[in-house]
């Protein structure tokens, strides 16, 4: 995925108290997930995520 469609994810993430998972992108999810930025909620039936501390780095402090 590239940067920008990450971060693009992210702020869709953060602006939500928890996001639930669109349809068919939990390859994006999953991904953001191996990186660290996000955690996804697999205990309901609808999958949600969160952002996590390294996700917020990543979405307003890197300067790449």
């Amino acid at each position: 995925m590239e940067k920008e469609a990450m971060k693009s994810l992210l702020e869709i993430i953060d602006q939500q108290v928890s996001s639930s998972i669109l349809g068919g992108m939990e390859e994006q999810y999953e991904e953001l997930e191996r990186l660290g930025y996000i955690r996804i909620n697999r205990d309901s039936v609808q999958h949600s995520s969160s952002i996590t501390p390294e996700g917020m780095e990543f979405l307003y402090h890197d300067k790449e």
